[in-house]
């Protein structure tokens, strides 16, 4: 085709192309540098998309974790401060007892003692029936008071743990004193009342406190995995700011060439007039 045509302009139909194709990629890095995506949406890549959005939903579900498990450490964290004041409780019933224990001490002494025992045996009883938090206990077995055991979820597939809920009927001790020295001792050696129960509170306490420690792991171990999914997701699809600014700028450099090359090769059909002078 000849180049010297008012019909066809070669020249400027080819300035058209790269000022186009300048103008698509000005475009394209204005929206990384505006959204600060590489990758938006399925538009720029939908290969990448479609893994961001799958590891943007494991992070939804990973937080939602967090939040479940925030619950349950409340649940502990209560039932462990409630089983740590009936633990030192019981030094004091454990002291009384003792004395109790002793054939030496007046009935007024005894009387004295009796009513400090019962006090003392109230308060480990309110503190194991006071173990609430947001409704539920850990220190009853008993479903209809919102006892029992809890299972609560751990990941974002859906994996679970149980907590298992202890009988606070076993922590308690007797409401009345022991009636003799006799008995007062029988309650304090191998086996009796204290013992039994002084046993059954430290095992829930254990108890416990290895639950606390896997949930506190649990939760640190699914924050570490957020920060990690993150960091993957935005190396997936997060813009290099600096890379496109520096792009924009020479993207602009190459438009205003192009519109002028167009202005260029618009000006060939005029040339041709020359040749008819």
């Amino acid at each position: 085709m000849s180049m010297n045509s008012i019909n066809t302009n070669m020249q400027s139909l080819i300035a058209i192309q790269s000022l186009n194709a300048t103008n698509a990629q000005i475009a394209v890095t204005q929206k990384r540098v505006s959204t600060g995506y590489r990758v938006a949406d399925a538009r720029d890549d939908g290969g990448a998309f479609a893994v961001a959005q799958a590891v943007r939903s494991d992070v939804a579900g990973v937080v939602a974790v967090a939040e479940q498990l925030g619950g349950v450490k409340g649940i502990l964290q209560t039932t462990f401060a409630a089983l740590s004041v009936v633990s030192d409780t019981m030094k004091q019933i454990r002291a009384v007892l003792t004395r109790l224990a002793d054939g030496a001490i007046t009935s007024g002494q005894r009387e004295t003692y009796e009513a400090q025992y019962e006090l003392l045996a109230d308060q480990v009883s309110k503190f194991i029936d006071d173990a609430n938090y947001n409704g539920r206990t850990l220190l009853s077995t008993d479903t209809a008071v919102n006892g029992g055991n809890i299972s609560s979820i751990r990941n974002e597939s859906g994996g679970t743990f149980t907590i298992e809920a202890v009988d606070g009927e076993t922590l308690k001790m007797p409401a009345t004193a022991p009636a003799d020295t006799a008995t007062a001792t029988s309650w304090i050696v191998s086996g009796g009342d204290f013992d039994d129960t002084d046993k059954n509170i430290s095992s829930a306490l254990n108890q416990f406190g290895a639950n606390m420690a896997f949930v506190d792991n649990q939760i640190k171990y699914n924050g570490q995995k957020v920060d990690a999914l993150e960091g993957g997701l935005g190396a997936l699809v997060d813009a290099d700011l600096a890379r496109e600014s520096s792009m924009l700028e020479a993207l602009k450099v190459r438009q205003q060439l192009g519109i002028q090359t167009l202005g260029m090769a618009n000006q060939g059909p005029q040339i041709i007039l020359g040749l008819f002078r």
